[in-house]
């Protein structure tokens, strides 16, 4: 039986300030192991912890620019592009321009804080 997501679930967000996670698909919102789906809405000057997840993290910016360092170099992600960073990969996410972020998240498998390993 298909599994309709009427709303997401809102899940604290990591990091520097406020930043809005809300998960349609997942372990908190749907119970769903394998994978996670999520919107998340970050403001400007926004930092997460570097981490080393064990997940794949796919990444579609809808508005604004993510930037995302790894121990090779820094990315500007911007709307209308995407970015892929294998689980094992430092990595951390940023959204340094005036208006922030707005982007998809696809983990594989699911998010979880006991999975994404963020540096202290």
């Amino acid at each position: 039986m298909a599994n309709h997501i009427v709303r997401p679930s809102i899940v604290r967000a990591a990091g520097n300030k406020p930043k809005i996670i809300e998960e349609f698909i997942g372990r908190v919102n749907s119970k769903t192991d394998d994978v996670s789906v999520a919107r998340m809405k970050s403001p400007s000057g926004w930092v997460e912890p570097r981490q080393t997840p064990e997940f794949d993290e796919y990444t579609v910016v809808l508005r604004g620019t993510l930037r995302v360092a790894t121990h090779t170099g820094v990315v500007d992600v911007r709307a209308g592009e995407a970015i892929i960073a294998p689980r094992g990969e430092w990595v951390q996410y940023s959204t340094p321009g005036p208006e922030g972020a707005e982007y998809i998240a696809v983990c594989v498998p699911a998010f979880s804080p006991g999975s994404v390993h963020r540096d202290e």
